[in-house]
């Protein structure tokens, strides 16, 4: 992660070549760049991927984002039956970069980001079982109504067939999918470790004026009620934005509507994933959101999204946003608001320094600044409950 803590400057593109040994228990966070699938992969079969965000030990950045690994599949089990379970254990052979340096890599997967699939203790990627899902379940009971009642089983099974498909159980990671890795032994690496040229964005004192200036909290429109903070600046247009964000691989999410509601029924029901699923609406300043981005794996119950609102008035020239980043962890159902809702990761700050290396990654960030903003509440609950704690800097980024 980048270093996100108040008066530490991003200085023009820095390379050395200096020795480093990474310890074993690092952890790296990682983006598949090959497709993998338990229908059709094969043991011994290879798979890349690139580190997605700085590496540090202390203070210093030993591996730069950029750096390539090489693995292959030590064993790929696939999910033929409905109670069958697929897996996938992966092999972390090597690293390298663009210069040439490789260097051994001995590493397990410890998580998957926004996935259905869990991890057990030796690395292994478990996947879900599909009599288990709601679409499993749905089966089962027509199943059931079968043994009295064959002619109603077979409507049912139609009209269930015509709103939801049956759940694939199948482990199916597209390139872009992110994992973390952590090191079962040391590396010594001495590649080089590159610094973007990215700097504070200036006037200081003037931006620090325009951050604290602006309201910080949300507010749930239904019923009205405080919500998230905003926690992250952009500077630009629009254009950019959009532009940083898909380079990110993040998506534009659906509005909230029957069809979008219907849609997020279906991938709750095939456990499945809904790259464009729509978010509740939350008001900056009395507004719904202009930009809404969101980022999963395979599965609508976790994501990373994002509200983005359009501010009057510029800075030095430039349209000004603000933001408001949450991930999403599960979902769970609410007494008080007669729904299921997401559970959000209460240590927002990681949402921010996520949104941070995504789009630092793209090359497209030109400046970045990390923002004090004392009157911002540091511990609270939003609209739905989840307690929230913040250190409540804001991280601007310039395009």
């Amino acid at each position: 992660m980048w270093d996100m803590r108040p008066g530490v400057v991003f200085l023009a593109l820095a390379v050395s070549a200096a020795a480093a040994e990474i310890p074993a228990g690092t952890h790296l966070e990682i983006r598949l760049t090959t497709a993998l699938n338990t229908t059709t992969a094969k043991a011994n079969q290879a798979f890349d991927a690139v580190v997605i965000a700085p590496v540090m030990v202390g203070d210093r950045v030993v591996l730069s984002a950029g750096a390539k690994l090489r693995g292959h599949i030590r064993e790929v089990t696939a999910a033929v039956n409905p109670n069958d379970q697929a897996v996938l254990d992966l092999s972390f052979d090597q690293l390298s970069d663009d210069a040439g340096h490789r260097s051994v890599l001995v590493a397990h997967v410890s998580s998957i980001d926004n996935a259905r699939e869990s991890v057990d203790a030796n690395g292994k990627i478990l996947g879900i079982i599909a009599s288990q899902t709601g679409s499993g379940r749905l089966d089962q009971g027509i199943n059931k109504v079968a043994e009295r009642n064959q002619g109603l089983a077979d409507l049912l099974k139609t009209i269930k067939d015509t709103v939801v498909k049956e759940a694939d159980a199948n482990i199916d990671f597209e390139p872009g999918a992110e994992l973390s890795i952590e090191l079962t032994k040391p590396i010594n690496w001495t590649g080089v470790v590159k610094v973007p040229d990215v700097r504070a964005i200036e006037p200081q004192d003037a931006l620090a004026r325009l951050v604290n200036s602006l309201p910080y909290r949300t507010e749930a429109a239904k019923p009205p009620k405080q919500s998230d903070i905003t926690n992250l600046m952009f500077i630009g247009s629009e254009e950019e934005i959009d532009k940083a964000f898909e380079a990110a691989g993040w998506s534009a999410a659906e509005r909230l509507n029957t069809k979008s509601k219907f849609e997020t029924f279906r991938a709750m029901t095939e456990m499945r994933g809904y790259k464009e699923a729509p978010v509740s609406i939350l008001l900056w300043d009395g507004r719904p959101p202009d930009l809404v981005f969101e980022k999963m794996t395979d599965t609508f119950n976790a994501r990373h999204h994002l509200r983005i609102w359009h501010v009057p008035g510029r800075f030095q020239g430039r349209d000004v946003w603000v933001c408001g980043a949450t991930h999403d962890t599960g979902i769970d159902f609410s007494e008080a608001n007669r729904t299921f809702i997401h559970k959000v990761d209460g240590m927002i700050d990681r949402e921010r320094a996520k949104v941070v290396n995504d789009l630092m990654f793209t090359g497209l960030v030109r400046g970045l600044s990390l923002i004090e903003r004392p009157q911002v509440v540091t511990r609270f609950f939003n609209a739905t409950g989840d307690a929230i704690e913040t250190d409540g800097q804001m991280a601007v980024i310039g395009f």
